[in-house]
């Protein structure tokens, strides 16, 4: 009998030079981590219309933080998805945009922050249902 697991499981490609996410030492598990950070998934949505500032971008995702805002986008620029641009000006002016790489994970960032808003009351009654029957006492049988 095959697995229904099997089915949507790709085959290991490392024979092939290929990386395998399925397997504990791919390195393509940190790129995994950096793309399912909830404010990686923002910043890249965010900038998909075009050039933003530092400042624009903290105001525009609400609830991050100076810190967390300036890590994230660090790491985002290691990882070739952002690039930064310094202009020498008093005070300097930091601007950033989506690299072409950055540009092809964008549609993937935006497509998942529009299913999380357009599913959050499907979640949400998931959650409560769930909750409401873990609430109740087991009943005898």
């Amino acid at each position: 009998m095959v697995s229904r697991y099997l089915v949507y499981t790709i085959p290991d490609l490392r024979a092939i030079g290929g990386a395998d996410a399925f397997i504990r030492s791919c390195a393509s598990r940190a790129v995994l981590d950096l793309l399912t950070n909830k404010w990686v998934c923002l910043v890249i949505s965010a900038l998909r219309p075009g050039t933003m500032r530092f400042g624009e971008l903290r105001r525009r995702l609400d609830g991050i933080t100076q810190k967390m805002l300036t890590q994230t986008l660090r790491d985002l620029e290691r990882a070739g998805l952002v690039h930064r641009a310094v202009y020498p000006s008093v005070p300097p002016r930091v601007e950033y945009r989506l690299t072409p790489l950055g540009e092809s994970v964008g549609s993937l960032m935006d497509s998942i922050r529009v299913w999380s808003e357009t599913h959050i009351e499907d979640i949400r009654t998931a959650q409560e249902e769930y909750d409401r029957k873990a609430g109740e006492e087991l009943q005898p049988v």
